[in-house]
């Protein structure tokens, strides 16, 4: 696989449906590849991700802050750097980063990344901070 948006939100851009980035919670998670394997192609809500696979729990996965867009460039989603504290659970070959409802069925998977500094990863216990490109998060 490759790095990639969930089709469902790239086909939610284009309608009403699309979460609002600028208002939505939106989390960034680790997941174990020997639990799940995200594929952007058809998983579209966070319930599609295995409870065993999530690293951490949706509860303790941090929010992104100081989200922007187009500051970087047009088109272009960013946020601060992203820090999960204390972080631990199995080893993870993903990252992604999903709209946070409250609901899993209604929660919006956006971004995932199979390869990036850093993958696969394996928790101990300490603080873990993802570093975004200096170009974005995402480009539309």
């Amino acid at each position: 696989m490759a790095n990639a948006f969930f089709t469902s939100f790239r086909n939610n851009l284009w309608q009403a449906a699309a979460p609002n980035l600028s208002s939505a919670t939106i989390r960034a998670m680790f997941v174990d590849g020997a639990d799940d394997v995200p594929v952007p192609a058809t998983d579209d809500f966070i319930d599609d991700i295995a409870s065993a696979g999530r690293v951490p729990a949706i509860a303790s996965c941090p929010a992104l802050a100081s989200k922007t867009f187009g500051t970087v460039a047009a088109g272009v989603f960013d946020a601060a750097d992203t820090t999960f504290s204390s972080l631990t659970g199995d080893q993870s070959e993903y990252l992604i980063l999903f709209e946070d409802s409250g609901v899993e069925g209604t929660s919006d998977l956006l971004i995932f990344w199979d390869t990036a500094t850093g993958l696969p990863l394996t928790p101990n216990g300490a603080d873990v901070v993802v570093s975004w490109n200096a170009s974005g998060i995402g480009a539309i």
